[in-house]
C-alpha cells in the first residue's frame, strides 16, 4: 500500500456551490459481495448554502481533523482541502511506458488530492489518471463514494459533476464515514462472458436467423401457390 499527493489548480471563480447529495437505500439482508454492496441513489434536489453556513461546516470539520488535513476557506466563498482516493483498477490499462499494464503502485494505493470546492468529479478523475500515467479515456472509469451502515458497505457512483470536497466535508473527515474509491466502469451484460462463449452465441443466433428466413420462405412459397392456383381459375373460360 502507498500513498501519493497531487494538487488540481484551483479555479478563481466568485461563486460558491454545493453539490448533489444521494443517500442509499438499504441492502439487503445477507453477505456483501467482496465486502461492498453497489446501490442505486435516491436523488435530492439542490440545497445552497450561504457564505456564513460554509463558514460554520468548515470551522467544525477542522476541529474535527486528526491529520492536520485541513481545509482553508477563501473570501470569495470557495474553500480547499483534501480528499483521499483509493485506487481500484483491476483490469490493465494502457499506461506509459509500458502499455497494458498498470502504472508502478497506482493500483489499490490511497492517494490525496488538494482540491478546491470547485472542482468536479469528472476533474477529479483526470487528475488520478494523470497521476499515474494512465493513458485510457477518463470516461472508462467513475469515482465512488463509499459508506459504512449498520455493518454494512454501501457504495455509490458519483456523477461527473458532483463536487467530492463538498461530500467530504458535508460527511466530516472521518473515512470509515465516507471515502471514495477509483474505478473502472462495472461491465456490461455481454462483457461478462468469454470469447469462446461470444463466439457460440453468435452461431446459435446465426442458425436461429437461418431457420426463421427458412420458415419464412416457405410460408411466402405456399401463399404465392395458393395466389397462382387462384388466378389460374379465374383465368379458365366458363
Amino acid at each position: 500500500m502507498s500513498s501519493g499527493y497531487s494538487s488540481l489548480e484551483e479555479d478563481a471563480e466568485d461563486f460558491f456551490f454545493t453539490a448533489r447529495t444521494s443517500f442509499f437505500r438499504r441492502a439487503p439482508q445477507g453477505k456483501p459481495r467482496a465486502g461492498q454492496q453497489d446501490v442505486e441513489k435516491e436523488k435530492e434536489t439542490h440545497s445552497y448554502l450561504s457564505k456564513e453556513e460554509i463558514k460554520e461546516k468548515v470551522h467544525k470539520y477542522n476541529l474535527a481533523v486528526t491529520d492536520k488535513l485541513k481545509m482553508t476557506l477563501n473570501s470569495n466563498g470557495i474553500y480547499t482541502g483534501f480528499i483521499k482516493v483509493q485506487m481500484e483498477l483491476c483490469k490493465p490499462s494502457q499506461a506509459s511506458p509500458n502499455p497494458g499494464k498498470l502504472a508502478p503502485s497506482s493500483n489499490g494505493c490511497m492517494n490525496t488530492l488538494h482540491i478546491s470546492s470547485t472542482n468536479t468529479v469528472g476533474e477529479v478523475i483526470e487528475a488520478l489518471l494523470k497521476k499515474f500515467l494512465v493513458t485510457e479515456s477518463p470516461t472508462k472509469f467513475a469515482l465512488y463514494k463509499r459508506c459504512h451502515r449498520e455493518d454494512q458497505v454501501y457504495a455509490c457512483k458519483l456523477s461527473d459533476r458532483e463536487h467530492p470536497l463538498y461530500l467530504r466535508l458535508v460527511a466530516g473527515p472521518r473515512t470509515d464515514t465516507l471515502s471514495f474509491v477509483l474505478r473502472e466502469h462495472e461491465i456490461g451484460e455481454w462483457e461478462a462472458f468469454s470469447l469462446p462463449e461470444l463466439q457460440n452465441f453468435l452461431r446459435i443466433l446465426d442458425k436461429e436467423e437461418d431457420e426463421q428466413l427458412q420458415n419464412l420462405k416457405e410460408r411466402y412459397a405456399a401463399y404465392r401457390h395458393k395466389l397462382e392456383e387462384a388466378l389460374s381459375e379465374a383465368w379458365k373460360p366458363g
